[in-house]
Formats: C-alpha cells, sequence, structure tokens
C-alpha cells in the first residue's frame, strides 16, 4: 500500500486533504481516519460497501472480470489443481507449501481431528430436532471452556495451535451436529482418511457396516470446501474481525463467524437454491419460472443465479459445475426430481439470451447445492458445511488482523435521526 495522492474535501467552505492509498491491485481507497478530528463531520456508508475498513494481504475480487485470488493464485487454477488442505496453508502462510511442509501440515491437522470427550455432552443437552447451525455455534463457542492454552491471543505459539484445532475440529463439530440431528450415534475421525473422506465418513458411516467413501464424492467435497474457505471482507469475515478487535478469544470469534453466516442472506443461498427447486417441483414447469424471473412487475428471482459481487461470472462456478457434472454422472438423476429439476432448469436458463444478456449465469450456490443434495445432505445441512469450509479463512483473517500494528476496536459511528435531549417528566404528569 502506497500513498502518493490526495483528495480534498471541503465543508461550509473549509477544505481538508484526505491520503489517498494506492493498493497493488483493486480500487484507490481515500482515507478518512483523521477526517473527524480534523472536521467534526463523520462519513455515511449503510453496508459499508464503499468503505475499506482494514489492509489485507489475504484475498481479493474483482466483480466486474469475475476474479478470486487467494495470495494472488486464481481460485479456478487452486480449485482445479490443489486440494483444500493445501489451500489452507496457502492462507494461513501466505505461500505454497514445499512438499515436507504440506505433509507435516496435513499430519498436524489429521492429529488434531478428535475433540474432548466430554463436549459429547454440549450436543446432547441439545433438543433433537435442533438446527445443526445452531449446534454449531455453542459447541465452537464453548470450545474455550476446553482447551484454555489456546486462548492467550498475545501468544504466538497459543494462536497457532488454536488456527490448526480449529480446522481440524470443525469437520467432527459438523459432523456429530448432523449425525444427533438424525438420531445416529457418533462416528470418531479416521487418521488414515483425508480431511474430506474423513468428513464424509464422519456424517454416513454407521457401526453396523462398513463405508467405502468413493473418491469422486470426497474430490467433489473438497472442492466445495476449497471454493468457500474464503472471500475477502464478507458479513460473517467482518463479524470475526470486528470480534477479533475486543480481544476476544479465537474460539469466541468464529462462533460470532458461524452466527453471521448463519442468516439467510449471506450462508443459506444453496440452500434457498434447492428450496427454489422444490417450489418449481416438476421440469414441466421450468417455463412458467423462467419467465416469472424475465418478467420485470414480477419480483420473483431465480435462486443460484448471478452473483452480488461478481457481475460477469462467478468463477468458482466453473469448477463447480465440473464436479456436479461427475457426480450426477456416478449417483445419477433418474430417482431424485429437484436434480432433474436443476439440471434441465440450468440447461434452458443457459440457452435464454435474456440470462445471457444480463450475465445471470450459475453460480457456485447452485451448483455447491446440487452435489450436497445429490450426495444425500439434507438443506440443513448445507450451511454448516459451509462454514466448516470458511473456518480457515476467518482465522487467516483473525491471525493478520492481530499482526496488525494500527488494530483498534471496532467502533462505527452513526446518523442520529433520534429525539433531542429532553427532561424526564415524572409518571403523574405525563
Amino acid at each position: 500500500m502506497t500513498e502518493t495522492k490526495t483528495a480534498t474535501l471541503t465543508i461550509d467552505g473549509n477544505s481538508f486533504e484526505l491520503p489517498i492509498h494506492t493498493p497493488t491491485v483493486g480500487p484507490d481507497v481515500i482515507d478518512i481516519g483523521k477526517l473527524y478530528g480534523q472536521s467534526g463531520a463523520f462519513t455515511y456508508d449503510p453496508g459499508f460497501t464503499s468503505t475499506a475498513a482494514c489492509d489485507s494481504t489475504i484475498t481479493f475480487i474483482d466483480g466486474e472480470k469475475g476474479e478470486l485470488l487467494h495470495r494472488g493464485y486464481p481460485i479456478d487454477q487452486l480449485a482445479g489443481q490443489s486440494h483444500y488442505l493445501e489451500v489452507c496453508f496457502l492462507l494461513l502462510y501466505g505461500y505454497l507449501p514445499e512438499a515436507n511442509e504440506l505433509e507435516k501440515f496435513e499430519r498436524l491437522v489429521t492429529n488434531h481431528t478428535m475433540i474432548h470427550e466430554q463436549m459429547h455432552n454440549f450436543f446432547r443437552g441439545f433438543r433433537r430436532d435442533a438446527p445443526p447451525m445452531a449446534t454449531m455455534v455453542g459447541v465452537v463457542g464453548a470450545m474455550s471452556a476446553f482447551y484454555h492454552d489456546s486462548t492467550d491471543i498475545n501468544d504466538e505459539h497459543q494462536r497457532e495451535v488454536a488456527s490448526i484445532r480449529l480446522v481440524a475440529k470443525m469437520p467432527t463439530i459438523a459432523a456429530m451436529a448432523y449425525k444427533y440431528s438424525i438420531g445416529q450415534p457418533f462416528v470418531y475421525p479416521r487418521n488414515d482418511l483425508d480431511y474430506a473422506s474423513n468428513f464424509l465418513n464422519m456424517c454416513f458411516s454407521v457401526p453396523a457396516e462398513e463405508y467405502q467413501v468413493n473418491p469422486i464424492l470426497a474430490r467433489a467435497m473438497d472442492r466445495i470446501f476449497t471454493l468457500h474457505a474464503d472471500h475477502e471482507q464478507n458479513a460473517s469475515t467482518s463479524t470475526v474481525r470486528l470480534a477479533s478487535s475486543s480481544g476476544a478469544n479465537p474460539f469466541a470469534c468464529i462462533a460470532a463467524g458461524i452466527a453471521c453466516l448463519w442468516g439467510p442472506a449471506h450462508g443459506g443461498a444453496n440452500q434457498a437454491c434447492l428450496e427454489m427447486l422444490k417450489e418449481i417441483g416438476t421440469v414441466d414447469r421450468i417455463p412458467e419460472f423462467i419467465a416469472r424471473a424475465k418478467d420485470k412487475n414480477d419480483n420473483y428471482r431465480l435462486m443460484g443465479f448471478g452473483h452480488r459481487v461478481y457481475k460477469n461470472f462467478d468463477p468458482r462456478a466453473t469448477v463447480m459445475k465440473e464436479s456436479a457434472d461427475e457426480v450426477l454422472e456416478l449417483l445419477g438423476v433418474e430417482d431424485n426430481p429437484l436434480l432433474q429439476v436443476a439440471m434441465e432448469l440450468e440447461k434452458q436458463a443457459l440457452a435464454d439470451p435474456y440470462f445471457a444478456e444480463k450475465k445471470l449465469f450459475p453460480n457456485v450456490d447452485f451448483y455447491s447445492g446440487i452435489i450436497l443434495e445429490a450426495m444425500g445432505f439434507p438443506t440443513s445441512m448445507f450451511t454448516p458445511i459451509f462454514a466448516m469450509a470458511r473456518t480457515v479463512g476467518w482465522i487467516s483473517q483473525w491471525k493478520e488482523q492481530l499482526g496488525d500494528p494500527q488494530l483498534k476496536i471496532g467502533r462505527p459511528r452513526q446518523l442520529y435521526t433520534g429525539e433531542t435531549k429532553r427532561d424526564y417528566v415524572d409518571i403523574e404528569n405525563r
């Protein structure tokens, strides 16, 4: 980040010089950090859509170009040629590991997948029909009660231990939340399986019979993890950073991120896609819903098409479509009406000039929802899987912020529109 230019802001005839920072890529940033002290004025930006709240070297998004870079590496290259734990290493440490470094990291994660045995009691304290996301928020927050040796954020070693623990244990917690919700016994992690295969085994194996993880499904799951690993300063990441700015322990910060991701406007997009497919119901009704989506007088829109950030195309969708095609070829769609609707909807939408002109292409949520449905996950597990994948991004952002010499507790300002000062009136005189 360099500072070579300034902007001039004039308020009531008084001019104020504001520094302009130039990033390595992306738009210039006007620094308003001293504006209030100089002018007595705040800026106003609901939703922080034009505000940079931090410096970061982790992830860059260019929505106009349809570009997503992790530490400079395009997401399609990482998802197509790498795997999730290598991407975790990249996000956490800033570079692609050598073979011995990656082997050591993978072994470290694998050896920390079990959770404290007493934590099983937390799951059993929830109602049997508790949503898995509700369970995850509570259990991840409770980790600070069990892992006291990794809650001191001022200790670099403890920060590192907490990072590994969260990446390693989140699949176990998510799988246990799922098993508890369907009334099946918990399945312990296995050190002989890779990260994605281990998660699938914990979700779908049962004590009564042996379960073999299909490598195509494991690869698809690994890609889902990779494509959701980080996404710059979104709502949940900003929540983690804001919680972290107060000095909160890492488990509390990640629990806060999970709670934010739970919101349907953020982490529920692929679940919303499946609910849309259920609403459409059958292939013959697709033209009706496409017509509604094209009608400017109808507020209806197709979920999983287009993206708030990516104005051209979602760079994650191309790789995810490859996995979706592989999974559907393996498992078939004959017995699943939802998947039949999904495939036909994709076909008709891509062939319609309206969607091409508006750049409403299927996004990563459309394809990931299809894959998870085909694998047999209920929609209530879609967001927990998202949270599990995003954990490494949250941790990377958390670690980066703690090392920032400019770190301050987050304290947004406001545009107050309430009553001005008035005197209290005794109740008998009101």
